[in-house]
């Protein structure tokens, strides 16, 4: 009985605003332009951060898991440290490094290449900020295969890439794909280091979360249409994280 309050606590503004919307009327305001280029905008960019987290993220993960050296725990702080850094601070430091007079983005400037204030801007915010939740869970559940079993494949005569292909990822993934889920999920819903680095522009990088910003003060029923996508959508990913890995602790 004493933890009602807080579940009702937790439940009640989920609760409010799905009653505070009908679903004839969510149906009429998806089909809105404004919306449909907020959710494509969105699920692009976010499938393109996630496959570069998973790819770019996957070998730090197992070096953090596999390789203890001197600095280890540095590292392990500054993965987390997108985690717990204010998203506008996070906006403001993308722009001093990728921004037109950043270190980094000055350099493009010479190219004429500008990542400020573009869909490119929206990918690489994601990618920062989502980024830790996949490499956590990676490095986890690469921390927990016998490293015996890797030794006996290599003596046997497999290589690192095959060692890796067909043995530690087959007994990794549902930490992977848990990872993967919850990095997207948390892409999908950054705001404010997005609308400080790649600015609010519909149809070029205004995603939900920044539409519905707007919304309140253009049209409150675009932006509740929208905040109830991306709860739909963050439940999704949230279940199918919980549910492989449950799934997985369940049969080992």
């Amino acid at each position: 009985m004493l933890s009602l309050p807080m579940l009702f606590f937790l439940s009640l503004p989920i609760l409010a605003l799905f009653l505070r919307i009908s679903p004839a009327g969510l149906l009429e305001n998806l089909y809105q332009p404004e919306v449909l280029q907020a959710i494509g905008l969105s699920l692009g960019t976010t499938l393109i951060s996630t496959l570069i987290i998973i790819l770019a993220g996957t070998p730090l993960a197992y070096a953090h898991a596999r390789k203890q050296f001197r600095y280890s725990r540095l590292v392990d702080t500054l993965i987390d440290l997108p985690l717990v850094l204010p998203p506008a601070v996070a906006g403001v430091a993308l722009l001093m490094a990728f921004g037109r007079k950043g270190i980094f983005g000055a350099f493009l400037s010479n190219f004429e290449i500008d990542i400020a204030f573009t869909p490119i801007a929206v990918v690489i915010v994601q990618v920062f900020v989502a980024a830790p939740f996949y490499i956590k869970s990676a490095a986890l559940g690469f921390s927990n295969i016998d490293q015996e079993l890797e030794q006996s494949a290599a003596l046997d005569g497999a290589s690192s890439p095959q060692i890796f292909r067909f043995l530690t990822i087959p007994l990794s993934w549902s930490a992977l794909l848990a990872g993967s889920a919850m990095s997207w999920a948390r892409a999908l819903g950054e705001f404010g280091a997005t609308i400080i680095f790649a600015g609010n522009f519909p149809g070029r990088t205004q995603t939900m979360p920044l539409a519905i910003y707007i919304g309140f003060e253009l049209d409150l029923d675009i932006a509740l249409t929208l905040s109830v996508i991306l709860i739909l959508l963050s439940f999704l990913a949230l279940f199918i994280a919980k549910y492989v890995l449950n799934r997985d602790w369940m049969s080992s």
